[in-house]
């Protein structure tokens, strides 16, 4: 079989083949993504047998569900592909997103317990969600029962925005009675799993999924867990990724909350409130706003976002003239700029952390106290 990739990345509709047989090869990433950063490179042996191998009615699924309104599928060279994740040495080579997937580009918080979460759990989960929405920040989760399932309703009923990974392909909710969650995320949020449409719950994709969420997120709090848990994973690889690790406390009689305990023990901040964590994450947000690239953040711009900026470049310039104190939409802003949505996105992202910019249920508006610095 012959295989190339060079036509990307634009990779249009009618041309999706090489690409997810090159995804769902399986195999080394480094490898594969290889190719998708050299797309003239020809695959070896090895690996051109195992893109051969993808089976035609995984294709032919995969390209259905793609086929559909507001389904994408991102590459690790799609320039949507979300720069946090991207920063992390086991980042999957593609996802299949949902939704919004410029909701990928927003600073998130991941919440994640105990799937036996108790009551109060539950509400501690809202509660946290709420705020962390009211602050501008998307919420991120595993859609598991439970903890992560409070988080993203809590998200979506305030009016905020919520990703949900899934250890399943991304058009089968898991669990069942998570449909209407799931779809809900879609519509208002964005759904993303790295495993193509139709694959169902195995054991062993949840921990994959896990460093998803911990990647795409600039802290990770851990509501409830047991002392074998998978939000432990997640909150393990968040720290591995250099993010910050949130846990609230319990009763010492409380098994649901030994995990959260452990990870306390091990250095995670304790918490009691929001506002703990929107503190904690505050240097961070900044630090890894100006690590994206060169020119996503204005140089200048001090961690916390306190210190005065210098002139802004001509294409942040041209946003911040584009933007008022109304909340308006990316379509607008793309219109009014002439500049793509992922330039915008990363121009936002760094704004927001950096004070410049509030977000609002996907609008994005001059912050009021940020107006004379930023002129």
């Amino acid at each position: 079989m012959s295989v190339t990739l060079a036509e990307f990345p634009l990779r249009p509709a009618s041309n999706r083949e090489p690409l997810l047989r090159l995804l769902l090869a399986g195999g080394p990433r480094a490898s594969r993504r290889r190719l998708l950063e050299s797309p003239g490179l020809p695959p070896g042996i090895e690996l051109a047998a195992r893109m051969a191998a993808v089976p035609r009615a995984v294709l032919v699924r995969c390209e259905a569900w793609l086929d559909q309104a507001g389904h994408h599928l991102l590459a690790w060279d799609d320039p949507r592909y979300p720069p946090l994740l991207r920063q992390c040495p086991d980042a999957p080579l593609g996802l299949f997103v949902a939704g919004d997937p410029d909701l990928l580009w927003r600073p998130a918080l991941a919440v994640v317990g105990s799937r036996s979460a108790s009551a109060g759990g539950r509400d501690n989960a809202r509660d946290f969600s709420r705020a962390f929405c009211r602050a501008g920040l998307v919420v991120a989760s595993g859609m598991a029962a439970g903890i992560d399932g409070a988080a993203h309703e809590a998200a979506l009923d305030s009016g905020g925005t919520t990703i949900a990974v899934l250890g399943t392909g991304p058009d089968l909710p898991y669990p069942r009675h998570h449909a209407r969650l799931m779809e809900r995320v879609a519509a208002q949020g964005a759904v993303v799993s790295e495993h193509p449409p139709g694959t169902p719950p195995r054991a062993q994709n949840f921990p994959g999924r896990n460093r998803i969420i911990a990647g795409l997120a600039l802290g990770t709090l851990v509501v409830e867990a047991a002392l074998r848990s998978g939000a432990l994973i997640t909150a393990r690889l968040a720290a591995e990724y250099g993010r910050e690790v949130f846990a609230v406390p319990g009763s010492i009689h409380q098994p649901q909350a030994r995990g959260c305990h452990r990870l306390i023990r091990e250095g995670a901040q304790l918490v009691e409130q929001p506002l703990e964590v929107l503190e904690g994450i505050a240097g961070l947000a900044g630090r890894l706003a100006l690590a994206l690239e060169p020119d996503v953040a204005p140089e200048g711009a001090s961690a916390g976002g306190t210190e005065t900026a210098p002139p802004l470049s001509a294409d942040h310039q041209r946003l911040w003239r584009a933007l008022g104190h109304d909340p308006i939409p990316m379509d607008v802003l793309v219109e009014r700029t002439g500049l793509t949505p992922a330039s915008l996105s990363s121009m936002l992202l760094a704004m927001e952390l950096d004070g410049r910019v509030v977000a609002e249920h996907g609008r994005y508006a001059r912050r009021s106290t940020a107006g004379a610095s930023a002129a």
